[in-house]
């Protein structure tokens, strides 16, 4: 016979997980998707600025 199962402390909730999925989903992914892509036009204008001379 096996012992029942009691939920601990460290054992995640549906809700905490849905918290987290949301903190994830909203928050998280859109602010990194900025960085990259903010990153990727910063180092395409640093290279052609150091490449191609910096004239306007």
């Amino acid at each position: 016979m096996t012992a029942p199962h009691f939920r601990t402390a460290d054992t995640p909730t549906r809700r905490f997980e849905g918290l987290v999925f949301l903190a994830l989903s909203v928050l998280i992914w859109p602010v990194l998707a900025i960085g990259v892509v903010g990153a990727y036009g910063f180092s395409v204008w640093m290279y052609q600025l150091l490449s191609h001379g910096g004239g306007l």
